[in-house]
C-alpha cells in the first residue's frame, strides 16, 4: 500500500536511500510527521525508513567468532566435544530351580544375585526366573533369556546340563554359566561350591552331640555330588565318634518340603536324633524342632526356621563367584572354565553355632577350618573304605577332584546299599 498514489515513485526511490535516513532520527520525530507540508507525504516517507530499517536488520549477516591464538585465519572453528555415550547395562539371568524363598539353595543364589546389584550399581541389570523344572521348560526358559539380549546367563543345578549345552550352542555370542555340572562349552563354564567341605564341619559337630550315636540324612538325588556330601558327613562324624551311624532317605528332588518332612519324621522314628539334608527347603530342620531333636539348616543360614533343634548351617555364599565372573564378562577377559570354591575362597562356612556346642568340638572345627583355608587338612586322605571294607583310598593318599567328582558309593558309617554299588 505504501507505494500506491501520486508520490510512488518517490516512495519506492526512497526505499533505495531510506538505510542511509535510519541513522537521522529526525524523520521519525512527531514535529517532522506534523509539520511537513504533506502529512501523507510524511507518513509514507516514514514508514519506507522503517520498512528499509527492517529489512537492513534482517539481513545482516552474523559476526564470525573471534579466531583462538592457536586456530590459523580461515580454518573452520572446531566442533563441540559430543558427550561420551551411555554405557548400557549388563544383563545378567539366573534360572533358579526352586523358588526365590525356599530358605536353602535357591535363597542363596539369589542373596548373591542381589549382592550383585550392590556392588555394580547401574553397570548391570539382573532378573531371576524361579521355580524352573529339570525338564523342556527348562530350554524354553534358558532360550527366553538369551533371546531377551541377556548377555550372561546362570543356570543354578544341575539337572540342566544338557539344556544348557543345547541352547549355549545356539547362542554362541552368549556367556553361559552352569552351577554343579561338569560339561563345558565355548560359551558355558561351570562352577560349583565344595559343600563337602560344609557336610564334614557339620558332623563333626553332630558327632560331638549325638546321644544315640544314629544320624540321619535326608537327600535328594543319587548324584556324586549328594554322594559326596553324605559321605563327608559321615566322616566328619566318625573323626569325633567313631561308633557314630548315618542312616539315608531319598525323596529324589531337589525341592518338595512334604516329602522332606516324611523323610525327616522317618529317620527320627528310626533312632535318629541329629538330622542333616540335602535337600533345599528348611523342612527337615522345622521337623526336627517339631518332634524334639536337632539338626542343621543347609545352603543358607536357617536359624530362625527351628531355633531350638539347630546346630549350625552349612551356608554357601556364592557372592564371590558371581562377582568375579561378572567383571571378567564386563572387561573381556571370560574364558569358560570349572571352578569349584571352597572354604579356602570364602564360598562355604558353618555358621550360627548354637549355644550348646561343646567347647572340644568348637575347637576341633576351629582347627579344620584354618587347614581347609591353608590347604594343609584334607577330608578325603586316606585310609578310606567303603561300607563293604574295601579300600578306596590308601594310607595317606589324598583324593584328587577327579575322584571326589565320580563318589559312587558309601563309606564306613554309612547304613545302605550306594545306588553305584
Amino acid at each position: 500500500n505504501i507505494v500506491r498514489g501520486r508520490h510512488g515513485a518517490a516512495i519506492i526511490n526512497l526505499l533505495t536511500i531510506a538505510p542511509f535516513l535510519v541513522p537521522f532520527p529526525s524523520i521519525l520525530s512527531p514535529r517532522f510527521l506534523m509539520n511537513h507540508p504533506s502529512k501523507r507525504l510524511a507518513l509514507k516517507l516514514a514508514a519506507a525508513a522503517l520498512a528499509a530499517a527492517t529489512l537492513a536488520a534482517c539481513g545482516k549477516k552474523e559476526e564470525a567468532a573471534p579466531q583462538s591464538a592457536e586456530q590459523p585465519a580461515g580454518s573452520p572453528a572446531p566442533a563441540a566435544s559430543a558427550p561420551a555415550p551411555r554405557q548400557e547395562p549388563l544383563k545378567v539371568a539366573f534360572a533358579y530351580i526352586g523358588p526365590v524363598g525356599d530358605g536353602g539353595w535357591s535363597f542363596a543364589h539369589d542373596n548373591a544375585r542381589k549382592a550383585v546389584e550392590k556392588e555394580f550399581g547401574d553397570k548391570v541389570q539382573t532378573s531371576y526366573v524361579e521355580s524352573v523344572p529339570v525338564s523342556a521348560d527348562a530350554e524354553r526358559v534358558l532360550r527366553d533369556m538369551a533371546q531377551q539380549g541377556n548377555q550372561l546367563v546362570f543356570g543354578t543345578t544341575f539337572g540342566y546340563m544338557e539344556q544348557m549345552l543345547k541352547v549355549a550352542a545356539d547362542f554362541p555370542q552368549v556367556k553361559f554359566e552352569h552351577a554343579t555340572g561338569y560339561k563345558t562349552a565355548a560359551n558355558l563354564g561351570t562352577y560349583d561350591t565344595r559343600t563337602y567341605e560344609g557336610a564334614y564341619m557339620a558332623g563333626l559337630l553332630a558327632g560331638a552331640m549325638t546321644e544315640t550315636g544314629t544320624l540321619g540324612v535326608v537327600a535328594s538325588v543319587p548324584i556324586p555330588e549328594v554322594m559326596r556330601n553324605i559321605n563327608s558327613f559321615a566322616l566328619g562324624a566318625r573323626s569325633t565318634n567313631p561308633k557314630a551311624s548315618v542312616k539315608i532317605v531319598w525323596v529324589n528332588e531337589w525341592f518338595n518340603p512334604p516329602k522332606e518332612t516324611e523323610a525327616a519324621t522317618a529317620l527320627i522314628n528310626s533312632g535318629a536324633d541329629i538330622l542333616m539334608q540335602n535337600t533345599d527347603s528348611s523342612a527337615v530342620l522345622q521337623t526336627a524342632e517339631k518332634l524334639g531333636k536337632r539338626g542343621f539348616g543347609w545352603d543358607s543360614d536357617m536359624t530362625h526356621y527351628g531355633p531350638k533343634a539347630h546346630i549350625a548351617s552349612a551356608a554357601i555364599n556364592w557372592t564371590p563367584f558371581y562377582v568375579k565372573t561378572i567383571r571378567e564378562v564386563m572387561d573381556g577377559t571370560w574364558k569358560p572354565e570349572r571352578h569349584w570354591w571352597g572354604v579356602k575362597e570364602g564360598a562355604i562356612d558353618l555358621v550360627s553355632l548354637a549355644e550348646d556346642v561343646p567347647e572340644s568340638a568348637r575347637a576341633r572345627l576351629a582347627e579344620v577350618k584354618e587347614g581347609l583355608k591353608a590347604g594343609a587338612f584334607h577330608i578325603w586322605q586316606g585310609p578310606i573304605a567303603d561300607n563293604t571294607g574295601k579300600q578306596v583310598l590308601a594310607e595317606g593318599q589324598v583324593a584328587d577332584d577327579a575322584f571326589l567328582g565320580g563318589i559312587n558309593f558309601f563309606v564306613e558309617g554309612v547304613e545302605g546299599q550306594a545306588p553305584g554299588q
